[in-house]
């Protein structure tokens, strides 16, 4: 399979461009993204901000009214196509990329890692490291 670089939200209304390599592909179990993503999990790819490009349409945005967060949605669906994080990354949600690629998420775009499992809602049965905290922390 080859790495979908382009993708759009589910009315087809905006549509992103993805350049590059990411710089992380984790399953985040932290209460911020829990909370601002509506998920329990939130499984993404975090990209540099100039490698992830509106093509199509325009997105509406919302910040985080206290932490340093944004999500960018089509104001059509309402589907979050991209997040910002307090890097400045964009934050690709792993549903828009696997529906680009006919329902199954790339190998190459595959979770590494989970991070804040400390503050799991759910257990997660795989083989991938379970940090606690960030990426530099004990693992579970």
């Amino acid at each position: 399979m080859t790495l979908p670089r382009f993708m759009a939200c589910l009315c087809g209304t905006v549509s992103i461009t993805l350049n590059g390599e990411p710089q992380a592909k984790a399953n985040c179990h932290c209460g911020t993204c829990r909370d601002f993503y509506g998920t329990p999990m939130l499984s993404a790819t975090a990209w540099l901000a100039e490698q992830v490009e509106v093509t199509r349409g325009s997105v509406s945005t919302y910040s985080h009214p206290t932490k340093k967060l944004s999500r960018a949605f089509c104001s059509a669906c309402g589907e979050t196509v991209f997040g910002t994080n307090r890097l400045g990354m964009r934050v690709v949600p792993n549903g828009i990329v696997a529906r680009a690629s006919e329902q199954e998420l790339p190998e190459e775009l595959q979770p590494t890692m989970h991070l804040f499992y400390r503050h799991r809602t759910i257990d997660i049965q795989d083989e991938l490291p379970k940090y606690l905290d960030g990426w530099d922390g004990p693992t579970y």
